[in-house]
């Protein structure tokens, strides 16, 4: 089980190449208040002086550490003699003459050797990340520490939690800090491992809490207490120690630090490890044995592995599940051009058969939002077009005295004896005249569809021309430019179809009433009106004779005559507004109103069946048939394929990362795929 810690390194190394964060791979977090002891706990681990020192915050950027196990120098140089200078499995590390090293992710090919140049590299790093003047940055720094006195382990070192910023530092940085350490705690793969000083209150520690944020139960905490030997005379960390104060589930662990003395007087790591063990010895004996610097080495290594364990399975299913996604990415983006004639062929024939499809109804990709198509074409026909027909009164328009103006009009100087055919063909071809402009407004909005439909298609159909933005906007235009040079020829068939209906009133139209008939019909209802109505005169004669009511003192001038004042003006030949129609004028606007609407209703019936196959005939059934044509005529040249078939700057790129990420998700599953059932126990 030893190997799957530089497993997940090699993992770790394989997406960092990609700068991908779709893995979270187990590694350990070490969080921790600003000089809690971190990096003590950490050169501890290593065995050597390497992480920057100063006063308030010095670690300004993650440091992502992974402790690779090595064998020592003697023995790497007899391995390497006994292969002939050859790498083996065994050596994997031929031509580095030095028992220790380090390697920079962003120093490729470079090896420190030296720990104090590591130190000053780290500090140059984070200077370039996130400045000068105490600045933080969330952008990780990769080291890696080769190592005989280093057990395997992966862990990540967080700026410590600050309260007051200083410096550069933003008035939230307290919020930032920790914004950045939940980021990476919260992964669920991770182990937390919080430092508190044992001279300050647990119960207080900003570390704690923070772990208990995403792990309330404690199943991924380890605590270890630092500074044990600068606690209070007479008081000891032994409650504490022994899980009683702060319960977390992975143990508690005690370290002693070195001292800020030390530190000046150069004091060895070996050195301070052995004062640590007899400290210890001293002020907790029967815990000794599971405290100091090397069983928190050893705890977090075995840790690990188990965790490592534990996460594999989901870590296998969540590397192949994310093959199959990204490939099918980089399938969408499809292959690099080869040949541009077959492939802009291709995408015209495509583009053109989801055109067709989708006025059929039988396109891939069907809405559920809303109409679009051929039907929303239909539902143009039938409902928007034939709602605002019906909706067209057949004698809207025309009062009674407009009628007899008409009547007037046809019949010159001398009076009629019957209707004049005139007057109603006068005012019938007015009222046909009012159907001319909603069926214009219908070829306008099938026309809107049609181009409508051209973005549904790009988007939803033919992936490939979003690939190529250039033979996109060609495509647009050519089908545009089409849509647009029948559009004319439809609105001037459609004004045709209603000129013919004006052309000649058909009195004939075997629907038509015959006008004889109407007339009689209106004869007869009139009569049995004036009937009644001279009944009722009669009846209110006698009782006003019965009543002795006054008689005539003599007979009314008629209407218009009388003195001057009241003279009709001669020169006024319009019907008066006010003047009462008399039988006949009745009748006749009666009769040239039946006549009207019934020869209306016959055109209107007409062109609302005339319109739509119209429409279909010449736009949208011309469109279907010559749409591939006229892009293979328009489109299908040699000058034109190589600027047609330009790739978008973003679509290139995409196809790269995408491309970059899929190799290094197959990487990583050739890597989870060594490891064998029986390395996990």
């Amino acid at each position: 089980m030893e190997t799957l810690i530089p497993v997940i390194n090699r993992l770790q190394e394989v997406f960092l190449t990609v700068g991908a964060e779709i893995i979270q791979l187990p590694q350990i977090v070490v969080v921790g208040s600003q000089s809690s002891g971190k990096s003590s706990v950490l050169e501890s681990l290593v065995g050597r002086d390497f992480l920057p020192r100063g006063s308030g915050i010095v670690t300004r950027r993650p440091l992502v550490l992974q402790l690779v196990n090595v064998p020592p120098l003697e023995e790497r140089r007899k391995q390497e003699n006994g292969n002939g200078g050859k790498q083996n499995s065994q050596n994997c590390y031929p031509g580095i003459k030095a028992e220790e090293w380090g390697t920079f992710l962003h120093c490729k090919n470079k090896i420190f050797t030296d720990f104090s140049e590591i130190r000053q590299e780290i500090e140059e790093e984070t200077s370039r990340g996130s400045g000068d003047n105490k600045g933080i940055s969330p952008e990780p720094i990769h080291l890696k520490i080769y190592s005989p006195n280093v057990l395997n382990l992966t862990l990540v070192d967080l700026p410590g939690i600050t309260k007051v910023p200083v410096g550069d530092q933003p008035e939230d940085i307290e919020k930032q800090v920790q914004e950045m350490i939940l980021t990476f705690i919260s992964n669920p793969n991770s182990l937390i491992l919080c430092v508190s000083p044992a001279n300050s209150d647990l119960a207080t520690s900003d570390a704690l809490k923070l772990a208990r944020e995403v792990d309330p139960e404690g199943h991924r905490t380890l605590l270890v207490v630092s500074k044990l030997d600068l606690m209070d005379a007479g008081t000891d960390a032994l409650e504490v120690l022994l899980g009683r104060v702060i319960p977390v589930r992975l143990g508690i662990v005690g370290v002693v630090n070195r001292s800020q003395h030390d530190l000046n007087t150069q004091k060895s790591l070996a050195d301070a490890c052995k004062d640590e063990q007899a400290f210890l010895q001293r002020h907790y004996p029967s815990l000794a044995s599971r405290c100091g610097s090397r069983y928190l080495a050893r705890t977090l290594s075995r840790l690990l592995m188990h965790h490592i364990r534990d996460c594999l399975p989901e870590l296998k299913t969540r590397v192949t599940v994310l093959m199959a996604q990204y490939q099918a990415r980089l399938n969408s983006y499809g292959q690099p051009v080869e040949d541009h004639a077959a492939t802009l062929l291709q995408i015209v024939t495509k583009f053109a058969s989801d055109y067709c499809n989708t006025i059929e109804g039988t396109a891939r990709h069907i809405q559920t939002s809303e109409l679009c198509g051929g039907a929303r074409i239909c539902y143009i026909f039938h409902e928007t077009f034939g709602r605002t027909l019906q909706s067209i009164d057949p004698l809207g328009g025309l009062s009674e005295l407009d009628i007899l103006t008409a009547i007037r009009n046809a019949t010159g100087p001398r009076p009629a004896l019957f209707v004049p055919e005139v007057s109603f063909e006068l005012l019938v071809k007015k009222q046909i005249k009012r159907l001319e402009e909603p069926s214009l407004r219908c070829v306008e909005l099938v026309h809107e569809e049609l181009q409508r439909i051209i973005q549904h298609c790009s988007s939803y159909s033919t992936q490939e021309l979003l690939r190529f933005p250039k033979l996109h906007d060609s495509i647009v235009e050519v089908v545009t430019s089409l849509l647009r040079k029948r559009l004319p020829i439809t609105n001037e068939m459609v004004h045709n179809l209603v000129a013919i209906e004006l052309a000649y009133i058909n009195t004939k139209h075997p629907d038509f009433t015959d006008a004889a008939q109407v007339s009689a019909s209106v004869n007869s209802q009139q009569t049995e009106s004036l009937q009644d109505g001279g009944r009722r005169w009669k009846n209110e004669k006698m009782t006003e004779e019965r009543g002795g009511g006054g008689g005539e003192k003599g007979t009314a001038p008629p209407a218009g005559f009388g003195s001057p004042a009241k003279a009709v003006n001669l020169l006024d030949t319009a019907v008066p507004v006010s003047r009462k129609l008399s039988a006949r004028e009745q009748r006749d606007c009666e009769v040239i109103q039946r006549l009207i609407k019934c020869y209306f209703l016959i055109v209107r019936k007409s062109i609302q069946d005339s319109v739509p196959k119209t429409v279909m005939h010449f736009l949208v059934n011309y469109v279907k048939e010559r749409l591939q044509s006229e892009l293979v005529g328009q489109l299908y040249k040699q000058p034109l394929l190589q600027e047609l078939l330009i790739e978008s700057q973003d679509t290139a790129q995409q196809r790269t990362e995408v491309a970059q990420m899929l190799e290094a998700l197959q990487k990583a599953n050739n890597i989870i795929s060594e490891i064998r059932e029986t390395h996990l126990w």
